[in-house]
């Protein structure tokens, strides 16, 4: 694989030029020069800074693509993103995703919206327009609607909760010599925190011999994380699952746990999302607060990505690439992929190829966890692995799966 994520089968097929496309003078004239796809994603409102970073990792997606001759099968078409900001709501989302189809009726596909209540909203959209949508977004619900035209390129969270459990279990038993027996939980009202822990309540934490002694929900965003932390340090859990969705609630979260001295030396926390691993939440807190933390996700660059992440980084100043803009990195790459194969622009097309993957160790799978690219008849991507990162020193580092990992995990301890 090359620096810029292509393979050697797609330098070869870059050198036979237009002979694969047969009666090339035709299909020169009759391809589009530039086919569009779009990103809709919170550019405003407390969710504002994920969609910049899914803005970054999509626009450097499509410089490289078009670097290296744009869409082959369509004379060397150029990609064009197209962006619409979601907002800070439901309601709004909604309304740029029905903006989005009514002003750009020729879109091959698009991807977003982050928050998965914002994705729900605009897949209702997208879904009546035959537009093929590639999601992030981590509910069940979203693909549990019968829905043709959204594909889940992560683990659902029903799925990341059954898998986290017994991973904590393990390295908490390693490091102290006994398991945890007593759990807290703290989530947002949204469908993704709820998502995840609906499964936590019902089966998994009864299952792992855990008694839940703290559960608390809020609607975000929060003006202060006060009660929350008073009812935690009450119920003296062994450790804390935090399942938030943005960088404010974080911070306040984790401030006022450090501030009751429930710092990860005391009471061992663990998040979900990539909202908890941007370099915004170090910059509010501080590498001493953080220290420890968990958090596990659907995606994560790790070692096998060291190249994309340097060029991100040299690109984007940014300090590091995570979760929030190597997905949307590799949707672009998938719509490249499905146009390819199916020598058209069109949306219907697109997604039958989308439809048809079943891509092992090349091209767009090697931007996933599994290394497979399979979506199933629901739209979820087969094989879809949690990732976890912990902070270091001040960084993200990838510490599971092992394959993957930059760094060893550790269990705080007093």
């Amino acid at each position: 694989m090359t620096d810029s994520g292509f393979t050697r089968r797609d330098a070869l097929a870059l050198g036979a030029g237009m002979a694969a496309l047969g009666g090339a003078g035709r299909a020169r004239a009759q391809a589009p020069a530039e086919v569009k796809v779009a990103l809709l994603a919170p550019i405003s409102g407390p969710w504002a800074r994920q969609g910049l970073l899914m803005k970054m990792g999509a626009e450097m997606a499509i410089d490289d693509i078009n670097a290296s001759g744009g869409i082959r099968s369509l004379g060397g078409a150029r990609m064009r993103l197209v962006v619409y900001d979601a907002g800070d709501s439901t309601e709004k989302a909604k309304n740029a995703a029905q903006r989005m189809v009514a002003q750009e009726p020729d879109l091959a596909g698009g991807t977003g919206a982050w928050l998965s209540s914002f994705t729900l909203a605009v897949t209702e959209v997208t879904e009546r327009a035959e537009l093929p949508w590639l999601t992030l977004s981590y509910a069940d619900s979203l693909t549990s609607r019968g829905f043709r035209y959204i594909f889940q390129s992560s683990p659902t969270n029903d799925n990341q909760a059954i898998a986290v459990l017994p991973t904590l279990m393990a390295l908490a038993e390693r490091a102290t010599g006994k398991k945890p027996t007593r759990l807290g939980l703290i989530s947002d009202s949204t469908a993704s925190p709820q998502s995840f822990v609906r499964p936590v309540r019902a089966t998994e934490a009864a299952k792992y011999g855990l008694r839940i002694v703290v559960d608390e929900t809020f609607t975000p965003p929060l003006s202060d994380a006060t009660p929350l932390i008073q009812k935690v340090r009450s119920a003296r859990p062994d450790f804390l699952l935090f399942i938030a969705t943005n960088v404010p609630d974080d911070k306040l979260v984790m401030e006022k746990l450090n501030e009751y001295g429930l710092g990860q030396a005391k009471l061992p926390t663990i998040g979900n999302g990539g909202h908890m691993a941007v370099p915004e939440l170090v910059q509010l807190t501080s590498p001493e607060i953080l220290e420890g933390l968990m958090v596990c996700m659907a995606n994560w660059p790790g070692k096998d990505q060291e190249a994309l992440t340097r060029r991100f980084v040299e690109r984007t100043k940014e300090p590091w690439m995570g979760h929030d803009s190597i997905f949307p990195y590799a949707h672009m790459m998938i719509f490249r992929e499905a146009m390819e194969r199916s020598g058209s622009a069109d949306r219907n097309k697109v997604a039958e190829a989308i439809r048809g993957f079943d891509i092992r160790n090349e091209g767009p799978a090697l931007f996933f966890p599994s290394k497979r690219l399979k979506y199933d008849a629901r739209g979820r991507l087969e094989d879809a692995q949690l990732v976890t990162v912990q902070w270091k020193s001040g960084v993200p580092q990838l510490v599971d799966p092992p394959s993957m990992a930059t760094a060893a995990a550790y269990w705080p301890k007093g």
